[in-house]
């Protein structure tokens, strides 16, 4: 799971999808392909972005529902969460944490 995330978030377009999600959820392929053509300046294919949706879905950071004949995608921050919890920071303020190396 976790190979599919890096991979999905290593592309700059898919990140940029992402970002999109992130400041507008729930848009159908055409809302994100004129987003990415007009804020962006992106000129990317429809085919092309319904790749990278499909290869972010799979890695679970996006998430879709139909509505009739349309189809929603919405952003998941879970597994960005899980990846987070995977290598906790310790805590600070903490006494039995690492020691601190002095200069």
């Amino acid at each position: 799971m976790a190979d599919d995330l890096f991979k999905a978030l290593a592309d700059p377009t898919r990140r940029t999808i992402l970002d999109e999600l992130t400041e507008k959820s729930g848009q159908t392929l055409f809302e994100i392909c004129s987003r990415l053509s007009m804020k962006h300046q992106l000129g990317i294919s429809r085919q092309a972005v319904s790749q990278h949706l499909a290869l972010l879905e799979a890695a679970g950071l996006v998430e879709t529902r139909r509505d009739g004949r349309y189809k929603f995608h919405d952003l998941n921050t879970a597994p960005l969460r899980r990846i987070a919890e995977r290598w906790p920071l310790p805590d600070p303020s903490d006494p039995s944490g690492p020691e601190k190396s002095s200069p």
